[in-house]
């Protein structure tokens, strides 16, 4: 391709058209308005002097420069030509040779801004054509010039957003007949959910997409979209060059219940929110807040801080170590372990209090305190996995994380009982706890009915033992009515209601991932704003929003 590449440059606008075995020629204008005839794009001026040896920090002059010769290669499909041009030539090259083989541009107009230092700005409009459709692609990217470390020269800093903004490591433009169908994912009423009504669902679709498309029956395309870096991750989709016959895919969402999670969450940065129906699992709600769109609603792993004492708590109970009418010692300071554990602003609690008053008030001294009582590492390990179904293979309809809660000593133990250490959920994980204490029955959450592909769902070893889930959901209701919840809780409507607060500490962090999760009827939400404080500063109004909605 490269000795064949042709193209245009007209007044600092690159032009290049893709076209059979090469690209179109175009009658060239030079930037001084003087004529040429056809040819390959004249950046051979340009580019030997951006291959000057230099030295310290790139001027504005070497960047312009290596910018327009670079974008003029690019245009002309020079690909060699604008790998040499970067500090990364073989993942540019293949970038380059891609856009006109891979992901079928057949005309690129490429527009330099004005540049801010060494950052030269670029609008594309392109077009891509499939089997005789062509539809346009426009889009705005940046490139960043910067010294070659061992050769001097000024070269474009490769990314792959160069190509695309929307690139990221990896990932690759792509066009073609998709391998998956599309489909239309409705709600559990039949309203249709998309991603531009519901932009935390963007994610979870296109899973859905790969997962379902041809199972449910659809029929594909033909779309331009970003190949992801590996195998089992979705595609993401630019653009539609002929529509396919999309399947419906009904799922557990409700439409009401996701638009009020994605209004909480925007509320916050780095934010993220599950709701689940106790009665059956059912997924209601999933919605993210965060700057790499990650969905840490239900592939996250961090610790849940305090919100963990539900099942520590059920496991203390369980085992004859506790019982919510019992004193429990809440001093403001426990050693377990070699390591010194104290409570928030090392408050402490008269000695006949409660143990169901050391759950509304999160006392971690009260927890720590009854380790030596349960003489068993495995202790909180087992009754996660086998009465909570913590670490069980759940398969939700999308790829999710389900926990883990390890075995632990000494202060790693510790740790464990007020959710640190190596413990890690994410608010799925936490919600399900909450759905689990709240019915005494662990019910796998689901997202797409099990029916619809005969998947197995996993079961927990047994149900919570009738006293433990009474006395369970007793505390809980203290702890919203009384307890660190109860200023959040007071907005949420309905008498039957329950929560647990939660903080947790995070190495390098300034301020802990704030916790919360509750329930109130049949409705369970939990929520996690990372370094967002304690648990009623901004995950607590976010599980109100959800259980009112």
């Amino acid at each position: 391709m490269n000795g064949a590449a042709k193209g245009a440059v007209i007044g600092g606008v690159f032009l290049a058209m893709v076209g059979g075995a090469g690209y179109g020629v175009y009658t060239l204008v030079d930037n001084a308005g003087s004529g040429h005839g056809g040819g390959r794009a004249s950046a051979d001026g340009a580019t030997a002097k951006s291959a000057a040896k230099g030295s310290g920090p790139v001027t504005d002059e070497e960047a312009a420069r290596t910018a327009k010769a670079f974008l003029a290669a690019w245009a002309a499909g020079n690909d060699r030509e604008a790998a040499g041009l970067t500090n990364n030539t073989q993942a540019a090259q293949s970038a380059v040779a891609d856009y006109r083989a891979a992901a079928h541009v057949s005309k690129a107009v490429i527009t330099p801004g004005t540049p801010t230092g060494t950052t030269v700005p670029f609008t594309v409009a392109a077009e891509i054509t499939y089997e005789g459709v062509t539809k346009p692609l426009a889009y705005s990217s940046r490139l960043t010039v910067v010294r070659g470390a061992t050769s001097g020269k000024a070269l474009v800093d490769w990314q792959p957003s160069v190509i695309h903004p929307q690139l990221g490591k990896d990932e690759k433009l792509r066009a073609g007949a998709p391998a998956a169908p599309p489909v239309k994912a409705v709600d559990r009423n039949g309203e249709e959910l998309t991603a531009e009504k519901y932009p935390s669902l963007g994610p979870v679709l296109d899973q859905l997409r790969q997962t379902y498309g041809a199972k449910a029956g659809g029929k594909g395309g033909a779309e331009l979209w970003i190949e992801p870096a590996v195998p089992a991750g979705p595609r993401r989709t630019l653009l539609t060059l002929a529509e396919g016959e999309p399947s419906t895919l009904k799922t557990t969402l409700d439409a009401n219940v996701q638009a009020a999670a994605e209004k909480a969450v925007a509320r916050y940065p780095e934010a993220s929110v599950v709701a689940v129906k106790p009665s059956n699992g059912h997924i209601l709600a999933v919605a993210n807040h965060r700057k790499d769109g990650f969905n840490a609603a239900m592939e996250g792993a961090r610790a849940p801080g305090s919100t963990m004492k539900i099942v520590t708590a059920a496991m203390l109970i369980d085992r004859g170590r506790a019982a919510a009418d019992q004193p429990a010692q809440c001093t403001k300071e426990a050693s377990w372990g070699g390591r010194s554990f104290h409570n928030l602003n090392h408050f402490d609690l008269p000695g006949n209090a409660p143990f169901a008053t050391a759950f509304a008030r999160s006392c971690n001294t009260a927890f720590i305190k009854r380790i030596d009582d349960v003489n068993d590492d495995a202790a909180l390990s087992k009754e996660a996995r086998e009465v909570f179904g913590i670490g069980l293979d759940w398969k939700t309809g999308i790829r999710s994380a389900d926990g883990k809660v390890p075995e632990a000593t000494g202060a790693g133990a510790a740790a464990e009982y007020i959710g640190q250490g190596q413990i890690t959920m994410n608010p799925l994980n936490v919600a399900s706890i909450t759905a689990t204490a709240r019915t005494g029955v662990f019910r796998q959450p689901v997202l797409v009915p099990a029916d619809l592909d005969g998947r197995p769902l996993a079961q927990a070893a047994r149900a919570m033992k009738p006293s433990v889930a009474q006395q369970l959901v007793r505390m809980m209701r203290q702890t919203a009515a009384d307890g660190t919840a109860a200023e959040v809780m007071s907005g949420v409507r309905g008498s039957d209601k329950g929560a647990k607060t939660g903080s947790a500490e995070v190495d390098g962090a300034g301020s802990p991932d704030s916790w919360f999760t509750g329930y109130s009827g049949d409705v369970a939400a939990a929520a996690m704003v990372e370094a967002g404080g304690h648990g009623g500063d901004a995950a607590g109004p976010i599980v109100a929003a959800v259980l009112n909605s």
